[in-house]
């Protein structure tokens, strides 16, 4: 074990201390104290990819400071200090290792943008570090962690906004409160739809670990397994120990906005999902290729269909969401969305989105990003979680989604859920895909 990874056992006991003085004192733990002018310091974890957006939207809001970067490949350290400086920031401080940003006590939040194995734990630690927590989805890796995540946020009292931005875009939102007017009629089945072009990803051979990499971070809870270049930085999605697939990479955007939809806070009792991967003979684990059907006590349906090859849209939507009520149907594209009744398919209202459409942070009715950022200060500043547009339950909520058709995709059976106890009803082996080991010391608190 290296200096650094005993030196950390300081951090480990820390953490532990707040677990126990937050069961004690709950939701009255003290309010973060911002710095000057209630200005907001930020950590962005991961920045190869969309962590680049995240210092893009944390750069241009008066008040907001990066003052950190995490990161395990150290070669891009030097182009991310560039983008930070270029955007008008100061040089910030970098490390691999996310303790050591968590342990400065100037630090009010972080933004993890970190492969989907992280996403807990990193949320977790920031959590019990009194730290505030912008999460990309998925939310998880796990259904379990999800639980944990929650616990977290309440516990000690802080502000997890779950990257789910559709939850900000003016047009989705008019778009939900259409479908809850009850003007569609009831609404019985929601559909997602991810037609996003995969190609293979051909082989690589496991090898060394690239100079400047720490591996051992990058890695972080995740299972040992030798290094290959398949997974940093983006491939990493295609493999099981690390991601989700697409069901669970571009999926959690189009679940969301379909339970959102049907109105349901409570999970479907029955999953089945089919599917496999197509075409291709390459390294990836997941399918390219799925179609999941999951139905409530009432009867209510939602379906999703990922399409990773050669395919039409569904009436011109590949990313998106379509709506089936008693009276009508609706397309949602983006922001944009049209209704049709009866069997004539008369049009009925609809919305074609914000003529001068810009990235406010400041305008909801803005581009759907800058808003869910600028939504996630706002809360930090107020100290109020209630103020989010996409709190980590909501988060948790539909990622749950994504993992239940994936753990029923992977056991090529149809499962039944119980909402209450949160398992699968006399089925142990499905059981064993609400969670997984961790390896240590990167561990998912039973306590948190």
């Amino acid at each position: 074990m290296s200096e650094k990874d005993v030196s950390r056992r300081d951090f480990a006991k820390k953490i532990a201390g707040a677990a126990a003085a937050g069961a004690v004192i709950g939701s009255t733990l003290p309010k973060t104290v911002l710095g000057a002018n209630d200005r907001v310091n930020i950590a962005v974890s991961g920045v190869h990819g969309r962590g680049r957006s995240h210092i893009e939207q944390w750069s241009k809001m008066d008040g907001v400071a990066i003052t950190w970067i995490v990161e395990p490949d150290k070669k891009l350290w030097s182009a991310t200090e560039k983008m930070v400086v270029d955007l008008g920031g100061k040089k910030p401080k970098f490390t691999t290792d996310v303790r050591e940003a968590l342990d400065d006590k100037d630090l009010d939040a972080i933004s993890t943008a970190t492969p989907d194995h992280w996403h807990a734990l990193q949320a977790i630690w920031a959590c019990q570090a009194g730290k505030h927590v912008y999460g990309e989805k998925p939310l998880t890796h796990t259904i379990w962690e999800g639980q944990k995540m929650v616990e977290a946020a309440r516990r000690y009292n802080r502000v997890v906004q779950c990257g789910m931005q559709n939850r900000s875009i003016y047009g989705v939102r008019k778009a939900i409160e259409f479908l809850h007017s009850g003007e569609l009629g009831e609404i019985y089945m929601a559909k997602g739809l991810c037609y996003k072009k995969r190609d293979t990803i051909g082989h690589q051979p496991d090898g060394p670990v690239p100079e400047g990499l720490d591996y051992n971070q990058w890695l972080g809870p995740a299972k040992w397994r030798a290094f290959n270049p398949q997974y940093v930085h983006y491939k990493w999605h295609w493999f099981w120990d690390f991601g989700a697939a697409d069901l669970g990479n571009q999926g959690p955007h189009q679940m969301d906005i379909a339970r959102w939809g049907l109105d349901k806070d409570d999970m479907p009792k029955k999953i089945k999902c089919v599917g496999g991967k197509f075409a291709f003979i390459d390294d990836q684990e997941t399918p390219n290729t799925q179609l999941a059907t999951m139905e409530w006590d009432d009867g209510k349906i939602l379906q999703f269909e990922v399409r990773g090859l050669y395919t039409n849209a569904d009436d011109g939507i590949r990313i998106g969401n379509l709506f089936y009520g008693t009276k009508g149907w609706m397309h949602l594209n983006g922001n944009k969305w049209y209704t049709y009744f009866g069997f004539k398919n008369e049009p009925g209202p609809k919305f074609e989105g914000v003529a001068d459409e810009v990235a406010d942070p400041n305008n909801l009715a803005g581009a759907g990003g800058s808003a869910h950022f600028m939504n996630f200060i706002d809360a930090v500043r107020a100290e109020d979680w209630t103020k989010l547009t996409g709190d980590v339950l909501e988060g948790h909520r539909s990622t749950t989604l994504c993992h239940l058709s994936n753990i029923s995709y992977r056991l090529g059976r149809e499962l039944t859920f119980n909402d209450r106890t949160f398992k699968f009803v006399g089925d142990e082996e499905a059981d064993s895909y609400l969670t997984k080991e961790y390896r240590y010391p990167f561990v998912v608190p039973e306590k948190v």
